[in-house]
């Protein structure tokens, strides 16, 4: 793997996230709340997004982008998922389609894709998961049989990310049906909506509201030959696993921010909330759930970091970002659920945004790969980097 842009400077980096902060402050969470309870598509904040240079966020600088370091990018991912974690999966979904053309593509697909997607004018995600087929990516059965100059694609994909509201994607199908192992026989495509493309539904979730989730149903759709990414057959399975260790570490991130705000909500409510005379926050039982949280945030976040500047160096990291993702989304879960006993019924209320993210925090242990699937990376790394 390729060192991130070195084209990014550091000293970059307190300018861009003050600029995240204001926006936040200013544009997002004072309409976050009403746009989540009636599930509504955040539109004013896709545009201000695209403006602030967010689709490009992690697209080197040589193609439009901002080319910021993993490093950053968490910082960002962090902060915006503290206010409100369903615009992060807008902009990161999209962003892995973009480092799988910007790591594996060929230079006349960089030279079409990158730029457009750096602005947002082109916009969208991945296609991996199937109605039968997620964390195990070589069970897919969407296949693509090449015509002449191009191909054709029949199969459904389902939980997919901006299916609705975007236009393009990173497509992984089946190009040899029979080969062995399976994942040689996996290409992907750059995949834009046309005829033959449908969305047949926007399927409804506990969490992660306003974002759309879909699944997307292809029929003889037409796509060309100079669409397949890198060119070449039977590279798909790597494009896309090339692209998992970023969406980890974004979905680690993710689990930071909701862990944080779950923290700083626990908080400042136990401080306003007395019972028997005092604020509950001067009960042991209280300082004790406030501890936990604090060190599981504290932790998780170092995990991040480390994952990150692994990515950065270019180093293999799928060892970091597994144990990032696994503990920061489990820490995410707990504080989340603390959060909420610590308000007691307010809690339970949609009042309060502890609600909230107690129904976003579960999709983090599930996202970019279960976390039982986490475990047996981290141990399997492990056996791998220390053999004796």
């Amino acid at each position: 793997m390729a060192p991130k842009d070195a084209k990014f400077d550091s000293s970059d980096e307190p300018l861009i996230l003050d600029s995240i902060h204001k926006w936040l402050e200013r544009d997002v969470a004072p309409y976050a709340m009403e746009l989540e309870h009636s599930d509504t598509y955040p539109t004013d904040m896709v545009e201000q997004m695209k403006e602030m240079g967010l689709f490009g966020a992690t697209i080197s600088s040589d193609w439009g982008g901002l080319g910021l370091s993993a490093s950053t990018y968490a910082k960002v991912v962090t902060m915006v998922s503290e206010v409100w974690m369903s615009l992060t999966g807008i902009f990161n979904s999209h962003l892995m389609m973009a480092t799988a053309v910007e790591k594996f593509g060929t230079k006349d697909q960089k030279q079409r894709f990158l730029p457009r997607f750096a602005t947002g004018e082109l916009r969208g995600g991945t296609g991996l998961t199937e109605p039968d087929a997620g964390t195990d990516l070589q069970g897919i059965s969407t296949k693509a049989v090449k015509d002449g100059t191009e191909y054709v694609i029949n199969g459904t994909k389902t939980w997919i990310t901006n299916s609705i509201e975007g236009t393009c994607f990173a497509l992984l199908v089946k190009t040899d049906s029979n080969a062995e192992p399976a994942r040689k026989g996996m290409s992907m495509f750059i995949v834009q909506k046309g005829p033959g493309f449908k969305i047949s539904k926007r399927l409804e979730k506990l969490g992660y509201k306003g974002i759309d989730s879909g699944e997307m149903i292809f029929e003889d759709f037409r796509v060309s030959a100079d669409d397949l990414v890198g060119g070449e057959e039977g590279q798909g399975f790597y494009q896309a696993v090339g692209g998992l260790e970023l969406g980890r570490i974004n979905v680690a991130a993710r689990s930071v921010g909701i862990a944080k705000r779950s923290l700083d909500e626990a908080v400042r409510y136990s401080q306003e909330r007395k019972t028997f005379g005092k604020p509950i926050c001067q009960h042991q039982a209280i300082q004790l759930k406030l501890a936990e949280m604090a060190t599981r945030y504290e932790a998780s976040r170092l995990l991040v970091e480390q994952a990150a500047q692994a990515y950065d160096e270019g180093r293999r990291c799928d060892l970091e970002a597994g144990m990032a993702k696994y503990h920061a989304s489990e820490a995410a879960v707990e504080n989340s659920l603390e959060a909420m006993r610590i308000h007691g019924g307010y809690g339970y209320s949609k009042e309060f945004v502890v609600e909230r993210l107690y129904r976003d925090a579960p999709l983090m242990v599930i996202g970019e790969g279960t976390n039982e699937m986490q475990k047996i990376i981290i141990a399997k790394q492990l056996i791998d980097r220390n053999k004796i």
